[in-house]
């Protein structure tokens, strides 16, 4: 199986992408499937841009 690195040219910044796994009640997991799906819609930033606003975000609310 290719993963999304194999896609990517080497001189592309998400080539340097990393999978974050995360282990949370089911419940949470389909609200936060749910909540990047909409961001995604009403945005209309890509997947991967939302995910990397989420992160980010995550990581200021934390002061990390």
């Amino acid at each position: 199986m290719k993963s999304m690195n194999d896609k990517k040219s080497a001189d592309n910044p998400e080539s340097q992408l990393a999978e974050i796994r995360i282990q949370v009640p089911e419940d949470l997991a389909r609200a936060w499937q749910r909540c990047s799906w909409v961001l995604v819609e009403e945005t209309g930033k890509s997947r991967l841009q939302s995910m990397e606003e989420m992160v980010r975000d995550f990581l200021v609310k934390h002061g990390c």
